[in-house]
């Protein structure tokens, strides 16, 4: 008869709750998928005299240790944050079980510790649930895509910040008004700077960028820009010229193997790109493989039923392995391919521009383009007064050039103020 196999939650929150409740109440289907029945023996938290619906009182512990070396075959980490999680993770794995976790902070900053503990002591390390929610997206790119070679990942990654630029699209909201809506809906994080500043998406695509690349990278890896900066103008001239502004995570190989460019930052999507239609808090992640071609993986990027679901499939996965005697594969950091700065990226670019409407003007914009190899792909100009706004539109060119010809504008008398810089993606040939 084979013995049930035993899972050892730390944390017992949002999502810890709902893993609890879902193993208990999906025992006879779980041991059928499994081969084995799974037993939950204790679930760690911070405040044991909090009530926590759905979790047994008699497992609720205070001592997170205790249950991280209590040699259960799988300990679930979703307390989050560096330390304890970091340690207590560490000391799981010496005691021979098997982790899964949501923590996209840890992985992000200090990942190589906790695969390089997996591989010493011969226990599985599964995070699906890190990044994305319940969308299936770091199984495929580990094992699925496993033969082939990603080009470039580029995604949504932060439903509050989606949800924040669709209202600002939809309503022509303000950014003030949609950060208070989103407060008030509890959609932001209790330090709003991991989503409006980019920091949750940026640790999300240093774990895509490491699966996808085989290289390694880090949270300090990853070029990051928020969306504080984005404007109800900058809505408009979107809109205007066909595009919406999402924050994209966006992680690339450069030419043949030169390295790979990692960064977060608001973009301009064309309309009708797959991107541009994922509206609200949902998650999307666009990936391009040198044989597969293009696909793009949708859903839920977050919230307690969602993770939870993505938790309970790494389970699943690691107590199949202790069924079976295997084990899952195994952290692969092989490429090391150098990480590039963000003046190495390829983009086009927006510049919208209020400059003084006289003759002459446009020619000297041109040349301050053209004097930092930056071609202009096109130009709408409307005037207003003895001033003229100015929307241009560029073909491909790197961050560096762009940047020199910003600063060389803003050295034009002609030029009175750069209202707005934005990278494209989506195009054709971007």
């Amino acid at each position: 008869m084979i013995r049930p196999l035993t899972v050892a939650l730390l944390g017992g929150g949002t999502v810890g709750a709902q893993v609890a409740h879902l193993i208990n109440a999906s025992a006879a289907d779980l041991e059928q998928r499994v081969g084995a029945p799974i037993h939950l023996t204790a679930v760690a938290v911070q405040d044991t005299t909090k009530s926590r619906p759905g979790v047994p009182a008699a497992l609720i512990t205070g001592d997170a240790m205790a249950v991280a070396t209590s040699g259960a075959d799988i300990v679930v980490e979703v307390m989050g944050g560096i330390e304890p999680a970091r340690s207590l993770m560490l000391a799981a794995m010496a005691a021979g079980s098997s982790v899964v976790t949501a923590n996209k902070a840890l992985l992000a900053s200090d990942g190589a510790a906790l695969h390089e503990a997996a591989a010493k002591f011969g226990v599985d390390l599964y995070f699906e649930a890190s990044v994305a929610g319940a969308i299936p997206l770091l199984r495929p790119l580990r094992e699925s895509l496993a033969g082939d070679q990603v080009i470039k990942v580029m995604g949504i990654v932060n439903g509050t910040t989606n949800f924040m630029l669709s209202k600002m699209d939809e309503e022509g909201a303000d950014y003030d008004d949609v950060f208070a809506e989103a407060e008030a809906l509890g959609y932001l994080e209790a330090d709003p700077s991991l989503d409006v500043d980019g920091h949750d998406a940026a640790a999300k695509v240093a774990i895509l960028a490491e699966l996808a690349f085989h290289t390694k990278v880090t949270l300090d890896d990853v070029y990051c820009e928020g969306i504080s900066k984005v404007t109800a103008a900058d809505i408009r001239a979107a809109q205007q010229m066909g595009f919406v502004i999402k924050l994209l995570a966006v992680a690339e190989i450069k030419g043949d193997n030169e390295g790979v460019i990692v960064r977060v930052h608001p973009s301009m999507v064309p309309r009708d790109h797959p991107l541009a239609s994922v509206r609200g808090a949902f998650n999307a992640v666009f990936i391009e493989a040198k044989s597969a071609g293009q696909m793009m993986f949708y859903g839920r990027g977050a919230g307690g039923v969602p993770t939870a679901s993505a938790v309970l499939g790494d389970v699943v996965t690691a107590a199949r392995n202790r069924v079976t005697g295997g084990r899952g594969p195994r952290h692969s950091t092989y490429s090391n391919l150098v990480v590039l700065p963000i003046g190495a990226a390829m983009t086009r670019y927006y510049v919208n521009l209020d400059v003084a409407d006289r003759p002459g003007v446009l020619a000297a914009i041109a040349a301050t383009f053209a004097d930092n190899g930056v071609s202009i792909q096109v130009v709408r100009q409307d005037g207003h007064g003895e001033e003229a706004g100015l929307l241009l539109r560029t073909h491909l060119a790197s961050d560096a050039s762009l940047r020199a010809t910003v600063n060389q504008l803003l050295e034009l008398d002609a030029v009175k103020r750069v209202v707005g810089v934005m990278r494209v993606e989506g195009e054709a040939g971007a």
